[in-house]
């Protein structure tokens, strides 16, 4: 979890220990070049393809974890 932490905050543009599941979004560059950053980096990381439009929905970092499928 910590690689999809520090690829959060890559895209965001801030610094890994601010990446909180309760971090706002909205509050940072949440933006359409976010989002398809967001779903690259989950492809990269846990081979799973997010909904963009899913991922537009989103508030929290939390929001966007919890669309993260876990391995079986």
């Amino acid at each position: 979890m910590q690689e999809f932490i520090d690829g959060m905050a890559d895209i965001l543009e801030i610094d890994a220990a601010k990446v909180t599941p309760q971090l706002v979004l909205a509050d940072l560059s949440w933006d359409s070049l976010a989002i398809i950053s967001t779903i690259a980096l989950v492809d990269d990381l846990y081979d799973q393809m997010l909904d963009g439009q899913a991922l537009a929905y989103c508030v929290t970092v939390a929001d966007v974890q919890a669309l993260i499928k876990p391995k079986a």
